[in-house]
């Protein structure tokens, strides 16, 4: 049965409050992002969306849930759907990409409103504790927690010095490198992560680098042998003999 004209006009107005919201969603996190909770104003989320203030009061109610929206957006949504050996990369190249991509910028978000009203610093902290128990799920380690805790910090430090300090070379670095580096180097603290680093690149980060080089040390332990038993260096010469 075709849809009468009330019915379409119903339609298309639940298209354009959706539309809406998500135009008002999109540009409160770029604002948030850019200049933390409280500097983020009213009118500036408004004037980005390209819509009336009155409108983000209508679907939101105040600027605290609307930032309550954009953290459940980005951040939880981030948790929800993101492999816990992938979460720190994920989160890593959404902070490198500045906004410059279609990327989840719930961490520039909480590095930007530190500081701010008591309930949001809550807000910030209970989504830094569900990163952390994330990430201390890739050690088996008694200093799990301990682990997951230092790996945030690590995350949020990397997204300070580049997104709130702007400390060169960090800011124009390649998000690719960056990651690369740091993921690699990570590995040592969460056991779990994927070894993407330089050093698998090279293949001594996995298990044929690995027994690879425990080769060359086996050989080279075995010239050592060789050498102490008949007192001959390499060049064929007679080698100083160290008393014992």
């Amino acid at each position: 049965m075709a849809d009468t004209p009330q019915h379409g006009a119903a339609s298309a107005s639940r298209r354009d409050a959706q539309s809406t919201r998500l135009r008002l969603l999109d540009a409160a996190s770029g604002l948030f992002a850019e200049r933390g909770y409280e500097r983020a104003t009213v009118r500036d989320i408004a004037d980005r969306a390209g819509v009336n203030q009155a409108l983000l009061f209508r679907y939101f109610g105040s600027k605290k849930a609307l930032f309550g929206e954009v953290m459940a957006r980005g951040g939880h949504e981030q948790l929800r759907t993101t492999p816990a050996e992938r979460l720190f990369e994920v989160a890593l190249r959404g902070m490198l990409a500045g906004g410059r991509e279609s990327a989840d910028r719930s961490l520039e978000v909480c590095l930007r409103s530190i500081g701010g009203s008591d309930e949001i610093a809550d807000a910030l902290r209970g989504l830094g504790e569900e990163y952390a128990a994330v990430l201390a799920t890739l050690s088996e380690s008694d200093t799990g927690s301990l682990r997951g805790d230092l790996a945030l910090s690590w995350l949020l430090g990397i997204g300070l010095m580049r997104v709130v300090v702007g400390k060169e070379p960090l800011v124009s670095a390649d998000p690719d490198t960056v990651c690369r580096l740091v993921v690699g180097a990570l590995g040592g603290l969460l056991e779990g992560l994927p070894q993407t680093g330089e050093a698998g690149e090279s293949g001594e980060g996995t298990e044929a680098g690995k027994a690879g080089a425990l080769g060359k040390v086996g050989e080279a332990g075995e010239a050592m042998k060789a050498e102490g038993a008949d007192g001959v260096d390499g060049t064929g010469g007679e080698r100083a003999r160290i008393p014992r």
